[in-house]
Formats: structure tokens, sequence, C-alpha cells
């Protein structure tokens, strides 16, 4: 949704924190000080799996944990709905005897012959969290009452209601760990044009890093999502890279607010990225995870339409980044079902979302908000939750 800022409020902000290698944020409501890297991974050990071995006598080397590729196959076969007895996903050589024919390799993980899902994609690097984890995302700004939880409610009652709901999805898939998310709009659309002629603005400093220490609250990730108007991602990322550089900031990219195709006004015609620009965005956490020393990024791209997204079979996920193509529209609970089946399930590409409305998805015919275990119940089963 796009958002106006005030003017006041329209601070291109410079991130405070270094971008450094080895140099990371510590978080706290009161405001961010500069840390060791070996500290700041250590709030979140048990969330990246992460051992510490001593290199010397004075230092500890972070290690992330790998993942175990036959439990992610079997993770992947789970969202998928597909029971792992009818393939032969431990015995490949028994392939041809079987009706459903399963393949591994060193590289790529689990795929079933005459299946879009699971999708096939390469293995993750060591401390990934998908689909291990499911990741639960309160969406907003906090400027904008309009555009999601966020800056609907004050930071306590946001947490409260982020902890509650990740615990009624556990609840929901007892197998599966919620991780809660805070899910900033860091580039907001914008309906004026700006100075530059952009239409897009750039949220202050103090803004992220607001969310990042709200996500430390409970222990969760962040989510820098961005709507680039005018501009483009090789411009506005860059300028993100002091938080794209921690462990535990990941990044979201709206299509609808991608405008360089139509030249046109956000807001008037819903924009688009090719799997150029979808694979621009991959490369470029790939590069961040590799200069400091990361656990594997997430990429959510959001989509409610085909045109959103074109030549996804393009998109191409490394073990760094895992991908999740997110259904991003409001309506009844039937319509948003179709939307997810249509344009979602239906062009795969590693991992897939789903955004529930709390106002407008509620609009006539809604009957009401669809349930964990009924968006659950979908083929595949999302591992992105975002809440608006």
């Amino acid at each position: 949704m796009m958002g106006r800022m005030p003017k006041e409020r329209r601070e291109e902000g410079k991130p405070r924190a270094a971008a450094a290698r080895g140099a990371h944020i510590s978080l706290g409501l009161g405001g961010l000080v500069l840390i060791g890297a070996g500290a700041y991974l250590a709030l979140w050990s048990n969330l990246f799996s992460i051992e510490y071995t001593r290199a010397d006598g004075a230092s500890s080397t972070p290690r992330y944990k790998a993942i175990d590729p036959a439990l992610y196959n079997l993770e992947e076969l789970a969202l998928a709905h597909i029971d792992p007895s009818l393939t032969t996903l431990l015995q490949p050589q028994n392939a041809s005897s079987t009706l459903l024919a399963a393949t591994t390799t060193a590289s790529s993980s689990v795929a079933i012959a005459g299946k879009a899902w699971p999708a096939p994609s390469p293995y993750p690097a060591p401390g990934a969290l998908l689909p291990a984890h499911r990741i639960v995302a309160y969406y907003g700004n906090f400027y904008s009452t309009a555009m999601g939880v966020l800056g609907e409610y004050p930071a306590d009652q946001v947490l409260a209601m982020l902890a509650s709901t990740s615990a009624e999805w556990e609840a929901a898939d007892p197998a599966t760990p919620v991780i809660p998310a805070i899910d900033y709009i860091a580039v907001t659309a914008q309906a004026a044009a700006g100075a530059d002629g952009k239409y897009r603005a750039r949220m202050p400093a103090s803004q992220i890093e607001q969310a990042i220490a709200m996500a430390s609250q409970l222990h969760g990730i962040v989510i820098l999502d961005v709507q680039v108007g005018l501009s483009d991602l090789p411009t506005e990322l860059p300028l993100l890279a002091p938080y794209l550089s921690l462990p535990n900031v990941n990044l979201a990219i709206d299509p609808e607010f991608s405008m360089q195709t139509s030249g046109a006004r956000p807001g008037t015609v819903i924009g688009t990225y090719s799997a150029k620009d979808i694979d621009y965005a991959i490369d470029y956490l790939d590069s961040l995870v590799k200069q400091n020393d990361l656990p594997p990024k997430i990429l959510v791209v959001h989509r409610f339409t085909e045109d959103m997204v074109t030549n996804y079979q393009n998109i191409t996920p490394l073990p760094d980044v895992q991908v999740v193509m997110d259904m991003d529209g409001w309506g009844d609970q039937a319509k948003k079902i179709n939307t997810y089946e249509r344009v979602i399930a239906s062009e795969p590409v590693e991992f897939t979302g789903f955004k529930l409305f709390y106002k407008a998805d509620l609009k006539p015919p809604s009957t009401g908000l669809l349930a964990p275990a009924q968006v659950l119940a979908l083929t595949p089963a999302p591992i992105f939750i975002q809440y608006q």
C-alpha cells in the first residue's frame, strides 16, 4: 500500500550503523550501539543454530550448522502435502518402479516428476531459516496508520499481538517453529514526485532502527520492504546495506510500486519486476552474505497478478538467498485462495507466502479472515505469513 509521508518526516536517513566487516549493531529501544560481530551473532545463536568454536585465546568464530539434506527434503515434501512413502526419496535408484520419481543431487533439493512442488532449488547454505521455521510477520510503516499494523498501534501492543499470532500459527502446525518478524516499509512509494521526481520516500535511520529494536524484543527477524516508485533496486538497495549486512535483517521488494516500465505515478497502474530485477536483488543479497559471513538471507517478492512478475522461470535462487513469492492480494476467502493458486502456486520459484489483511479481507462479501488451518491446507503450504 502506498503511503504519503509528512514533509518534515521525509528525511532520507543515512544509517548510523557501520557497514564495515565485523561491526554490527546491539539492539534496544533506547538506541543502537556498535559491538563486535561475535557478540551480535550470539544474540541470535538459537535462531541461526550457531555453534561457537574457540579460534584463539581472545575471540570465538561463529559457525552455522549445515542443513541435513534428507530432513530438508522431508520438510519440502510436507509443504507440498506429498507422502514421502510414495517417492524414492531415500532410494532414488528404484525410481523407475514407483509412481512418483524423486530426484536429489548434492546441490539440488528434492523434485517430484510431474509435480510443480517442491520447486527444484539449491540446498541452502548453513544457517538457513527455511523451511525448518515459519515466518510470521507484522507489516507497515510507523508514520502511517493506513499502511499496516506497525503504524496502527503502539510498539508494545504490536509486539504483544505478534507474539499471540505467532503462537496461534505454531499451534496450527506444531512441527514448524515460528519466527516472528517486523516487516517495515523502509522505502515507500509516494503520490507526489518529490525533489528528484522518483515518487518514493526513504525512511530515516531512527525508524529502521526502531524496527530492528522491536524484532529483538521477540528474538525475531526484520524484513525491510522496498517500494521503488520511479527509482530502481540498484539505486535503493545499496543505501540499506548497513542494515542488510546484519544477520537478522532481510529484504522484501514490491513490484506493485515499481514504475520503471510504465513511467506512471505509483497507484495509478500496477507495476512490475522481471526475473532480471529479482535476480539483481538475489545477487546483491548474496554478495552481502559472502562479504559479511552471514547466514542466508530471505528475499520476499510481493505478487497478486501475473504481470507483476515476468519470466518467473528465470528467477535463480542461490544457496545464500531463499526466495519467497508472497500472495499480496486482499479480498474474500475464495478470491484470496484463487489468487494464490493462479499466481503463486502455478509459477513455482522456491517458497511461498500469504498475506492476511486485518481490515481489507473483511470487506463484503467476506465472511471472515482465513484461519491458519485454511492457509496451511493450500498446496504448497505457505512458509511465510504476513499481516497488514
